[in-house]
């Protein structure tokens, strides 16, 4: 019995699908390379042992070659995972076909067809079939086919000498040959076919679960927000007015009946203040009132990048911001007040993580003339990579104390708006996130 729990270890420890945290493709590079490296111990396992059953002669140097080939793809792929760069879908199945190339030069100099690893091509179909797309999935059957038919072709022609059979039984191999490459061009037609449907479907399943669980948290978390902000306007609202009535009155009080003029400077500075929180306190309420059309506006890039460098420069005077504007002052955004803070607690983070700078730049994105770019960049430590690969998730965070909140209120009133945001670490250090936004013009689309 304690076998079992062995082998299940070790068999979850190859499956390439986890439903788990973490990035799909460098799971199942994680896994591919697991897969790699117990194929090819299990193979040389074989090879050791094959002299005692059969007299056959093993290419040693080629063999030892081979694997010290494997071993050291092996150890890149695992430099590739420690890297914080994502792993895309190209780059995957380029390592998916790192195997069939050396299943390849194992198969040309160790009997071709007659080998019994050549049918390790249907394992990576199956493997590619639950990582990638339709396309590559059908990209590789055929390619898997196209091999399995030229070792075919060059057994079939390599003749009776070659073979060393003569009459019916040179007949009945090739039949045979034939039959197993039948055999093997269901099996991958049966494999893309319903393989690849049945990931797909398990993927699509996963990613409407998951979007339900964000869309339900999302509207938990902002209703929940949105009834404090709103029931703290109403609590501040009366104290406010007082207090504003007050400073009418004192305003009020002739000059002789004051201390000296500074106490008037302090009571207007006091007014100043007072308007400026009820604004603020005006502007949450007329957000949770979605008919009121001040709740979203059309505004300038310039008033927007000014609002937010006046509220960092006030709140955070001490911190080294640097605030670049590379794009028209005049391009027009639409913005509510949730897309403001949602810039601000981004810059707010970088403000906490950097150890000295925080460079802040607003320009049109490169690659869509429609979006505005909004990059913000620190020179703290960088983000770790279980935590960059979960951004935008709720409570995930890096700092101790913190509920993991802010990226996630940031990413859904940035997606609401159209939007979207990009993490990655910087090679001479620290983090950079990029905001992109698209404009007035394209807000609706």
């Amino acid at each position: 019995m304690p076998a079992f729990p062995r082998l299940n270890r070790l068999a979850a420890s190859l499956i390439p699908v986890q439903s788990g945290g973490g990035s799909l493709a460098r799971q199942g590079l994680r896994r591919l390379l697991r897969l790699r490296a117990f194929v090819t111990g299990a193979s040389v396992a074989g090879l050791l042992g094959l002299p005692l059953f059969s007299e056959l002669a093993i290419p040693v140097a080629f063999i030892a070659g081979l694997v010290a080939a494997i071993l050291l793809s092996i150890l890149l792929g695992y430099g590739r995972l420690a890297a914080s760069r994502p792993i895309g879908d190209t780059e995957l199945f380029a390592h998916i076909l790192v195997d069939v190339f050396f299943l390849v030069l194992l198969l040309l100099y160790t009997g071709g067809i007659g080998n019994p690893l050549i049918s390790y091509l249907l394992v990576l179909l199956a493997v590619t079939a639950t990582l990638l797309p339709r396309g590559y999935v059908n990209s590789f059957a055929v390619g898997s086919i196209l091999i399995y038919t030229f070792f075919l072709l060059l057994d079939l022609s390599a003749g009776p000498d070659r073979m060393g059979m003569s009459g019916s039984a040179q007949s009945m191999f090739e039949l045979h040959l034939v039959g197993m490459w039948v055999i093997f061009v269901v099996s991958a037609v049966l494999i893309t076919v319903f393989i690849s449907a049945m990931a797909t479907a398990v993927r699509e399943r996963e990613h409407h679960l998951a979007e339900a669980r964000e869309n339900a948290l999302r509207n938990e978390q902002l209703v929940a927000i949105g009834t404090l902000a709103a029931g703290t306007a109403h609590a501040l609202g009366t104290p406010l007015s007082t207090m504003s009535v007050i400073l009418n009155d004192l305003d009020g009080i002739g000059r002789e009946q004051l201390e000296s003029d500074s106490a008037r400077q302090d009571i207007s500075l006091l007014r100043e203040q007072v308007d400026r929180c009820k604004h603020s306190l005006n502007q949450l309420i007329r957000y949770y009132h979605k008919d009121d059309p001040g709740a979203r506006e059309e505004i300038p890039l310039e008033r927007f990048a000014a609002d937010i460098k006046d509220y960092i420069l006030n709140v955070h005077p001490a911190a080294k911001v640097g605030f670049e504007l590379e794009a028209s002052p005049g391009t027009p955004l639409r913005v509510e007040p949730s897309l403001r803070h949602a810039v601000i607690n981004i810059i707010e983070n970088g403000i906490k993580a950097a150890r000295e700078q925080v460079e802040v730049c607003c320009a049109l994105d490169p690659d869509d003339p429609r979006k505005l770019l909004i990059s913000v960049a620190d020179d703290g430590p960088g983000i770790p990579t279980e935590v960059l690969e979960r951004i935008g998730e709720p409570f995930v965070s890096q700092r101790k104390g913190s509920m993991g909140l802010g990226i996630f209120l940031a990413n859904a009133a940035l997606r609401r708006a159209g939007g979207n945001i990009e993490m990655f670490n910087r090679q001479a250090g620290g983090a950079t996130t990029l905001i992109r936004l698209p404009l007035a013009g394209d807000s609706a689309r």
